[in-house]
């Protein structure tokens, strides 16, 4: 059965948003569900995958690029974004097959694709994301750590942390409230332009930097 955190933060003793994983990608029509803010597709990427992730990533040295992907025209406009790397057919068929479960789980005509090959934290503070929907996954590296449920101050994020450390600003009350995705997991991370969700965002960073290690990122967004 998917997994569930606690329901009610022992903080304020308020009803809180949860989060959802399953081995299915069935899971991630959780985030339709009110309580739900975060959904995880946990997977296992095939090897076939990992060979052409793991040949790219010993031959580039960066990536980081955007745009917009029609629902029509997935395989075709991505392989155009991705025509200068040597990122090849396994790796360009999963990654359709992800972008065409985000559009057709909020029913869009296009979204907005990033993938970045990173080799430092992009976000390494606990923040949220000012959009209705972000998926989220990792083909390579660490994947993204958020908070728990319980004891989460939101008042401490941003500014209000005042230059502290997140785990010395009383955001959070211990390390293990801090969980982890895993390689090849697809996350749905709910935000504040969600309505009904805006005062309960997924808290996320991108994971502790390990010396040496290069993560190949993808998200997908909402288009305006």
């Amino acid at each position: 059965m998917p997994s569930q955190a606690v329901l009610k933060d022992q903080t304020t003793n308020s009803l809180i948003r949860r989060s959802s994983c399953f081995d299915e990608p069935s899971i991630l029509t959780d985030i339709y569900d009110e309580s739900v803010n975060l959904a995880i597709w946990q997977r296992d990427l095939c090897n076939e995958i990992k060979a052409d992730v793991t040949r790219f990533i010993n031959t580039a040295s960066h990536l980081d690029r955007s745009a917009f992907i029609r629902m029509q025209h997935i395989e075709d406009d991505l392989r155009d974004e991705l025509k200068y790397t040597t990122l090849g057919n396994a790796f360009i068929s999963n990654a359709s097959e992800v972008i065409d479960m985000f559009c057709t789980l909020f029913d869009l005509d296009q979204v907005g694709f990033r993938i970045r090959l990173l080799d430092s934290p992009m976000c390494p503070r606990f923040h949220i994301d000012r959009v209705p929907c972000r998926l989220v996954t990792t083909f390579c590296g660490q994947g993204t750590q958020w908070l728990s449920g319980n004891h989460i101050d939101r008042s401490k994020l941003g500014h209000g942390s005042k230059g502290l450390d997140d785990s010395e600003s009383g955001l959070y009350i211990s390390n293990a409230n801090i969980k982890n995705m895993t390689t090849g997991d697809v996350a749905l991370l709910k935000g504040s332009a969600w309505i009904g969700n805006e005062e309960t965002a997924v808290v996320h960073r991108s994971p502790p930097y390990r010396e040496g290690e290069k993560r190949l990122l993808l998200t997908l967004d909402f288009l305006s």
